[in-house]
């Protein structure tokens, strides 16, 4: 019978993890999981701030375009009104087809549609007199410190 070198022996009989290897990988796997998480749901939430933001933005947009081609007037009204009237394709000052303002409602990163005001009311002073666009944000409840706004909010 010939003899096994000790080193080949040896990894013949070790084929796998003890438990106490086992266990420690999953304690520092643990310990990364419970210093991660908290950051990133936190991440989430201003991303989704974020998110908001760029709408606003974008359906500020929109209407500065419709003020172009209306002699400088923002659409006046609430949102109903003003969004039903911009998703619809129209005709410029010459009669000619022009394409909708916006494809869709606007909404914000929660799913709620983006409010909108002209002229603004109550707190709502934009700079420049625009108009006022804000989203009632996470809670869904307006007027809250969760508001997302083109103005500055002073609650």
């Amino acid at each position: 019978m010939k003899a096994i070198p000790c080193s080949r022996k040896a990894r013949s009989i070790r084929r796998g993890f003890t438990l106490i290897e086992v266990l420690l990988v999953l304690a520092i796997i643990g310990v990364i999981a419970a210093l991660a998480v908290p950051n990133l749901i936190g991440q989430q939430q201003k991303a989704m701030v974020d998110a908001t933001k760029i709408k606003i933005k974008g359906f500020e947009d929109a209407v500065k375009r419709y003020a172009v081609n209306h002699d400088g007037r923002f659409p006046d009204g609430s949102q109903d009104t003003v969004v039903s009237a911009m998703i619809q394709p129209g005709q410029d000052k010459t009669g000619r087809p022009q394409q909708a303002y916006l494809e869709e409602v606007p909404t914000d990163a929660w799913g709620n549609p983006l409010l909108y005001e002209y002229p603004p009311s109550g707190n709502r002073t934009t700079p420049g007199g625009k108009p006022a666009i804000w989203s009632v944000g996470l809670d869904g409840q307006e007027g809250t410190d969760d508001d997302i706004t083109n103005w500055e909010q002073n609650l």
